[in-house]
């Protein structure tokens, strides 16, 4: 008796019902896929792009706090933002000792110092013979800080609790006593001149001469804040006596793929000289 031998396989129907049924399976697949990865990749995109503004929005929110009274300038565009930055202040010695003791701030002569009621907190981070004294700064004529009103040279023979200056007349007094230490002006200033997304900035300037009139951008002293910067726009309410100023701070990032962010921030500012 003779074996036959019998062969078993797939046909050829079968095989293309197989690849048929493989290609639908992978097409779900891919479609349940795609969606949330893409999701992830578009909400780390918008991630990044708000880390980037809120850091260089809080930097800016820092410096306004720190701002000078009175000392807030926007540009007529809305895209660059200057104050001057305090870095200490107090009150000044408005009468003498019963006993005639003391040095008061006189506003009758130019005066070369004063006693400080109490003393400077940031003694230490203070630029003898550079920064300035700064006695009930103003926006207006005849006293505005960035025209060279009211302001002063400390010296070198200033401590933390007497301040010393070079001979000069305050104009005005300040009705409670207070006086400020200035250092630098500081600019923010949106670039958006260039074509390429990514080389659209936000600048912060510090560091030059203060001016009468505001320089848009400041020829030195600049750093890199953001880039990215589809949009800025900078506005300032200067407030009254009743009520704090307010600075509106909004700016929008847009990346390469098209992903953006818009985000608004308001600082509110003490105008009380």
């Amino acid at each position: 008796m003779r074996l036959v031998n019998q062969q078993a396989g797939f046909t050829l129907i079968e095989l293309i019902i197989v690849i048929v049924l493989g290609a639908i399976v992978a097409s779900m697949t891919t479609s349940i896929l795609t969606l949330p990865i893409n999701a992830y990749v578009d909400s780390a995109r918008r991630a990044s792009l708000t880390n980037t503004a809120e850091s260089a929005l809080n930097r800016m929110q820092r410096d306004i706090r720190a701002a000078l009274p009175n000392s807030i300038r926007i540009s007529a565009d809305g895209k660059t933002l200057e104050l001057l930055h305090t870095i200490d202040g107090g009150r000044y010695r408005k009468l003498l000792a019963s006993d005639g003791s003391g040095d008061r701030l006189d506003f009758s002569l130019a005066d070369t110092g004063f006693d400080v009621l109490g003393e400077l907190q940031n003694f230490a981070t203070i630029t003898l013979d550079r920064d300035l004294v700064v006695v009930y700064p103003l926006a207006s004529a005849g006293n505005n800080p960035y025209a060279g009103d009211n302001t002063v040279i400390m010296t070198s023979s200033s401590t933390a609790n007497h301040i010393n200056f070079l001979p000069y007349q305050f104009p005005l007094k300040s009705p409670q006593q207070r006086f400020f230490i200035i250092d630098t002006p500081v600019t923010y200033h949106c670039d958006l001149s260039a074509t390429q997304r990514e080389n659209k900035l936000l600048m912060r300037y510090e560091g030059y001469a203060i001016q009468s009139t505001q320089t848009i951008p400041p020829a030195t002293g600049g750093a890199l804040q953001a880039n990215y910067i589809n949009d800025c726009l900078f506005s300032y309410n200067s407030g009254s006596n009743t009520r704090s100023g307010l600075v509106t701070l909004t700016m929008s990032l847009k990346d390469k793929s098209g992903e953006s962010v818009r985000l608004t921030h308001q600082v509110h500012v003490s105008n009380q000289p």
